[in-house]
Parts: C-alpha cells; structure tokens; sequence
C-alpha cells in the first residue's frame, strides 16, 4: 500500500464512489445495468435468482493487527460466494457497502478494494453496486451476492434422508486454528514488542483464516458427474452447529464418526 494518505473527506461520498469504482468491469452476460444508477438491473435469463448477505465488522470478525486489508476485501467475497455456491448455484454479482471511520484513507479502502476485485476476477462475478457511509469507529463491510440456478435445481438444508452420507468439501478446523495462533502470537508482540513472529511453517492454517476459498469446484464438480445432493450447508461456522442445522430443517438425526473427520496436519499439530 502506498505511504501516500489522501483523507476520505477530500473526495467526499460520490467521489469516493467514482474513486473505488473506477476501474470495475462488468464481465457477466445478464448485467444490464451496474454501478452508477439507482439500482442495478440484472438478467437471468429464466433460472432461479439466489441472495446472501454477510457482514464484517473491525474486532468482531477481523483485526487489522494481523489481517492484510487486500486479505480483508477477498475474504469479504469469499464467504458470501461460498453461501451461494452452499446452494448448488453459480455467483454472478455482488454488491459491497462500507461504514468508514476517520482513520480509514483512500489509498487503505484502494487496498480492501484491490481483494475484492480479485476475488470477483477469480470467481467470474460482477460489482453492481453498494453503498459507503461514516462510521463513528473502524470498519464494517457488508457483501450482498447473488447468484443463479437453473429452475428448482437448488439445494436447501432440508432435504437429507436417511442413509444419506455425509461428505464435507476438504479439512476441517484449521481456521479456527489459525484465529488461535493468529491471537496467541497478537499477546506475545502486544508484551514484547521487539519479538516477530514466524508463522512460515504455520502458513496452511493462518491462509484458511486470512484468505478463505469458496469451493467452486466442488459444485462444478457435483455437477460434472451428475450428483445431486440432498442438502447443502456451507460450514464456516463449524461441523456440529451446520449439521444440527442441516438434522433441524430435514426433520432426521445424524451419526458422526469422529475418525473419519478429515484434518489437515498443521491444525492437528496446532491442536
């Protein structure tokens, strides 16, 4: 990020706006109408429109102690495409809204945007619109994302049977294990300045808090080989708590078998 600090009140709200804006390319067929209107128009061709939204707000769900901002802006992304993708649906737009306090400069919100704009160059989805406000401290950063799916091609929470198998999309707690030492390591510098950390050979698990990856080729995947599921759930919130959700909506029970949960190495040593 450039040493250079351009005060947020010197371009004012529009002008922000234009700012953060400036550079975005619409790259989806069905986008007919993106930033700088009222509202954006979006076609979807007869299929099935999917909507999720997430937040992010400073000390709750990330502190810049230890979170890159472009780190920040793709995460922001990520978890709401991975709710769309939870659906067996494929992103195509999103929407991004910021709350800015003072502290917060041009060239730091250049930065949050940097990750969003790879994150939706990655994930082939377009920025339609949004909305920034003042805030009275830190930062919060709210994702709208929609997506599409052929008619009634969804998959819900409420659909798992019995016998059904349970399958996740890769290994499991390594973020959490990386907020831990993310956090351990934030005391020992806050006791010690003068000590650096080296997470070198920690990188697998503070990378799955830093920089989470919505698993688009799980559901291309799915769909290569003609598996439909009976439900759906993305887990970020953890294993037991979406499956209970998951057992709730479909009205059935489930049988965990705690060896078979797969986990990476590094959160099994961090463990």
């Amino acid at each position: 990020m450039s040493e250079q600090r351009t005060e947020v009140s010197a371009l004012g709200e529009f002008g922000l706006i234009d700012h953060l804006t400036r550079d975005n390319e619409t790259m989806q067929a069905g986008t007919m109408l993106s930033v700088g209107d009222d509202a954006a128009v979006v076609d979807h061709f007869g299929k099935q429109t999917v909507i999720t939204t997430d937040m992010l707000v400073e000390e709750v769900h990330f502190d810049l102690m230890y979170t890159p901002l472009k780190h920040l802006g793709y995460k922001a992304i990520a978890v709401n495409l991975s709710d769309i993708y939870a659906m067996m649906a494929t992103p195509t737009h999103v929407t991004v809204s910021l709350a800015i306090s003072s502290k917060y400069s041009v060239e730091a919100l250049d930065e949050i945007y940097s990750g969003i704009y790879a994150a939706c160059e990655k994930f082939h989805v377009d920025l339609i619109g949004g909305d920034t406000t003042s805030s009275p401290k830190g930062l919060v950063i709210s994702v709208t994302a929609i997506g599409e799916v052929a008619s009634e091609k969804f998959v819900a929470r409420s659909g798992a049977k019995k016998n059904d198998l349970i399958c996740v999309s890769g290994n499991l707690g390594a973020a959490y294990l990386g907020l831990q030492l993310l956090e351990r390591e934030k005391k020992i510098f806050l006791e010690s300045p003068g000590v650096q950390p080296d997470l070198q050979q920690k990188a697998y698990i503070v990378g799955r808090i830093l920089k989470p990856e919505p698993r688009a080729d799980i559901v291309e995947w799915l769909r290569e080989n003609e598996i439909v599921p009976t439900s759906m759930i993305d887990v970020s919130d953890g294993l037991s708590s979406e499956l209970l959700h998951i057992c709730r909506q479909s009205k059935a029970g489930c049988v965990i078998h705690e060896e078979k949960i797969p986990v990476h190495d590094e959160a099994r040593q961090m463990a």
